[in-house]
């Protein structure tokens, strides 16, 4: 992704802390961050520009360059400060599931709450109304520039270690690579659940939609489990 750098601050806007009517440094930013959320779930990293997000924060993009520096930057705070929160949640329910099964297996569906629970509830409102993260996440899937590709590694390399262990260790009859492609694929589950709910209550006529967060939770976490557990079959002996 090509970077959007700011412009350089002008006579109009070169105050230590760009933000206007007295208000504090840390309110700005959480506003630029908010702003840059709700656009990029709704337009996509590239066709939101810096100047979109300012108008929406009620900054100028002094206030960007103050806190942030470029767009690139921006994008990587945005991804930080939401699924930092989701992914220390998802070690903690790790941890309580390990120590629960001592030195023995671990519970299948224990690992998959810990690895899906955390993420569907961050992308819902109070209520169960969508957050703008849920369609951010979706996108963090089918927009992989190069910068989210960066974000995706960087949040992504200690859950991927520490789950890929667990699902391993619940699962020890399943070969590694037949493993990694049911991980994937629950990955994708996760990915069109949070993006995909307004599909969702069209084909169901508003019979499904995001509201039943603890259903949908239960339904995934069964769904997944069975996909996990499936019967291991080689490619070359399907007709």
């Amino acid at each position: 992704m090509t970077q959007e750098v700011c412009q350089p601050p002008t006579a109009a806007n070169t105050r230590p802390d760009p933000e206007r009517k007295g208000r504090p440094s840390t309110d700005a930013k959480e506003r630029i961050l908010d702003a840059a959320e709700r656009l990029f779930a709704d337009h996509g990293f590239d066709a939101t520009s810096l100047r979109m997000i300012t108008a929406q924060a009620g900054v100028n993009l002094a206030a960007v360059n103050y806190h942030f520096q470029s767009k690139d930057a921006l994008i990587k705070a945005v991804f930080a400060r939401r699924i930092g929160q989701v992914n220390q949640e998802r070690l903690r329910m790790l941890d309580e599931c390990e120590t629960a099964a001592g030195t023995g297996p671990l519970h299948l569906e224990c690992v998959l709450r810990a690895f899906a629970e955390p993420v569907l509830r961050a992308g819902r409102k109070r209520g169960g109304t969508q957050a703008p993260f849920a369609r951010l996440l979706g996108r963090m899937y089918t927009e992989p520039a190069e910068t989210v590709r960066e974000v995706l590694f960087e949040q992504m390399r200690e859950i991927a270690a520490r789950f890929g262990a667990a699902f391993h260790r619940a699962l020890p009859g399943v070969p590694q690579v037949e493993l990694l492609w049911r991980i994937n694929f629950c990955v994708g589950v996760l990915a069109h659940s949070l993006a995909g709910t307004a599909l969702l209550q069209f084909l169901s006529d508003g019979q499904c939609g995001p509201t039943d967060v603890e259903g949908m939770i239960a339904r995934i976490v069964t769904f997944l489990g069975a996909g996990l557990r499936a019967p291991v079959v080689s490619p070359a002996s399907r007709g």
